[in-house]
């Protein structure tokens, strides 16, 4: 099992009772994401977490995979997917580059991207998953942004203290939205949309179809 299995295996009970910090924001990235799914389409989600999202857009597809490092937090998503009704969700334990082939008509990764060892490498993976002219839906913390601010700095400072002391994963990447979007690009995607929601340390929302 990897660190960052352990760490997330670790925080899964409490991160499951902690609300949701920005509902708006969330909603908004939930019904944007929506609105580019079918009925028949088959889904990947990377870093499914437990299971909200995933739960929340099965009924709009034909199936949902979801998948997750952590076997604790997996076992939360189906709890709450059989709580829910919802039979069409499939929870995996795997990293993204070991996830399911596909091909599928879209793959999402919401709060993800910056906790990747190799973004660039993992986006060429993620690309293989999703057939020509499907979409990659994401929303990522951009911790590059905003150099100027204290609070970038103070994040710089924290979070590798955070990391040492088993309260951060492993890994934290301090993404700009230009490299993120340009890994994008390069992966294979044409973006088709974009936003910030919410702005401050801005978390982008990008759909991207696969070229």
């Amino acid at each position: 099992m990897s660190a960052d299995a352990r760490f997330w295996n670790k925080i899964a009970p409490k991160y499951a009772k902690s609300k949701i910090r920005d509902e708006d924001a969330y909603r908004y990235t939930l019904e944007r994401t929506r609105s580019y799914l079918g009925a028949e389409d088959s889904v990947l989600e990377l870093g499914c977490g437990t299971g909200s999202t995933a739960i929340e857009l099965a009924r709009g597809v034909k199936r949902i995979i979801a998948t997750d490092l952590s076997a604790t937090m997996l076992e939360i998503g189906r709890e709450r997917a059989w709580d829910a009704g919802v039979g069409n969700v499939e929870f995996q334990c795997c990293s993204p580059g070991t996830a399911p082939e596909g091909p599928f008509d879209a793959v999402l990764a919401h709060n993800l991207l910056h906790l990747l060892p190799d973004l660039e490498q993992d986006l060429q993976e993620t690309a293989a998953r999703v057939r020509p002219g499907g979409l990659f839906i994401s929303k990522t913390p951009c911790l590059g942004e905003h150099r100027s601010s204290w609070k970038h700095w103070i994040f710089r400072a924290l979070i590798p203290l955070m990391e040492l002391a088993g309260k951060a994963p492993g890994h934290v990447d301090f993404i700009s939205i230009r490299r993120l979007e340009t890994a994008v690009q390069n992966a294979g995607f044409e973006i088709i949309e974009t936003g910030n929601s919410p702005p401050a340390v801005p978390s982008r929302y990008l759909v991207a179809r696969r070229r």
